[in-house]
């Protein structure tokens, strides 16, 4: 394809010389992604995005420029930002612009404001559509430019963290446009928080500590689906796990799974290896940092770095914090050291690589063609939170298992009959 010259696409990256080492992984990525491939060429063909400009917040990984690619090919004009500061792979980044022409506002370890003027850059392309992962460019364009908000026909939101943040404005009558809450549809959190987080926050963890996990105690805090990922995975790695939860099904579901259930307070003393993933803001706080034994290491991989507090931690350890491998920083709290990894931010994009493009090919499946329905469908709906419409879900899954070369059984004239009757009976 022909994309214009780097030098006049807007872009804030940190390097366009790495294009060729992010066209790469961006290509290796793509062989494991058939559903968003056969997406891909259907969109070539029919342009169902034709002239609609779109503005993600979404991590700048392989995966995610597949997805960008997708909607390109289907005609849309796309700019594309950072949804955490530790997620950006430059070396993709620099593809992007220099490849394939698409502006990308993105550095690995860019600070608080860099991170905001790149939001704020996405916001100045005036998108007809968002593509949210936590909701802070919905965020943006409702508390600072809420002029433009009549201009978003509908919107897309990747994660959990988001999904509440959307629900919560819809209640307050806040919401000003709708949004599909992709993380809703069963082929993304029953596959992408399930075993995505659940394997590449095990990834994560030993990429920054190479810790043995076998024999080790490890605390999850929360047991929605990335928590149970991460918790399974920790398990069949033969370590002895306890769950903290406030939900009392969610607790019980753990016990049954064969995992202990502590209160944060007692979990504190015990563990060895700390994993937040409750999407909640400060899980383990200065109480229980002290009670933590010498060595013990926290990572989150829920959404924010709220997860765990950090700015109590920091005043703990009254400046003796350094660096003691690459993303694990030690806090000297006098008696005992503590170490955080990836900054408290997500582990398996800052620490590692996120999610397995084999996963990511469902969820961002969804995103493409639950970005089709909205620009198709964007007059009927309401300012609310839409779950992915069932065909989608279904549709991505077919698409998956064919993929696969799956085939499955239909069912007869009789049994669709049977299932359909209220007369059958024993």
């Amino acid at each position: 394809m022909t994309s214009p010259s780097p030098t006049s696409v807007p872009h804030d990256i940190t390097d366009r010389a790495l294009a060729g080492v992010g066209m790469r992984r961006i290509e290796w990525a793509e062989r494991d992604m058939p559903v968003l491939r056969l997406i891909r060429e259907r969109f070539a063909r029919e342009r169902p995005l034709e002239g609609l400009r779109i503005g993600a917040c979404l991590h700048v990984t392989t995966e995610t420029a597949n997805l960008m690619r997708t909607l390109q090919a289907g005609g849309a004009h796309v700019a594309l930002a950072a949804s955490n500061p530790l997620s950006t792979k430059d070396d993709v980044a620099a593809a992007l612009v220099t490849e394939y022409g698409i502006p990308v506002f993105a550095r690995r370890g860019e600070d608080r404001d860099t991170y905001y003027a790149h939001l704020s850059a996405v916001a100045d392309t005036r998108p007809h559509l968002t593509m949210d992962d936590g909701c802070d460019l919905v965020s943006l364009l409702h508390t600072e430019r809420p002029a433009q908000v009549a201009e978003v026909l509908a919107g897309t939101e990747e994660t959990t963290t988001g999904v509440i943040r959307l629900k919560a404005m819809a209640a307050d009558g806040a919401l000003g446009f709708p949004v599909i809450a992709v993380n809703e549809a069963q082929t993304k959190h029953l596959f992408d928080n399930r075993y995505g987080t659940g394997q590449s926050t095990v990834d994560g963890l030993l990429r920054a500590t190479n810790l043995l996990i076998a024999g080790r105690k490890v605390v999850v805090a929360g047991y929605g689906w990335v928590g149970r990922g991460i918790a399974t995975r920790m398990h069949g790695m033969g370590a002895h796990v306890a769950v903290v939860e406030v939900d009392p099904v969610r607790a019980l579901e753990a016990l049954m799974d064969g995992f202990a259930i502590k209160t944060v307070g007692e979990a504190a003393p015990w563990g060895d290896v700390f994993v937040t993933a409750t999407g909640n803001i400060n899980v383990f706080r200065r109480e229980h940092f002290e009670a933590m034994h010498d060595g013990a290491v926290m990572a989150n991989s829920g959404h924010f770095d709220a997860e765990l507090d950090l700015p109590a931690l920091r005043q703990m350890a009254e400046g003796h914090v350094r660096e003691v491998r690459e993303n694990v920083q030690e806090f000297d709290i006098g008696d005992r050291r503590l170490n955080l990894i990836a900054e408290g931010r997500l582990v398996n994009l800052g620490a590692a690589e996120g999610h397995p493009a084999a996963v990511m090919d469902m969820s961002f499946a969804n995103q493409a063609l639950s970005a089709e329905y909205v620009a198709r469908h964007h007059a009927a709906l309401d300012h609310q939170v839409y779950v992915v419409p069932a065909d989608i879900d279904a549709e991505v899954a077919r698409l998956k298992l064919a993929a696969l070369g799956i085939v499955l059984d239909d069912m007869t004239p009789e049994q669709r009959e049977y299932v359909a009757s209220w007369q059958h009976g024993t």
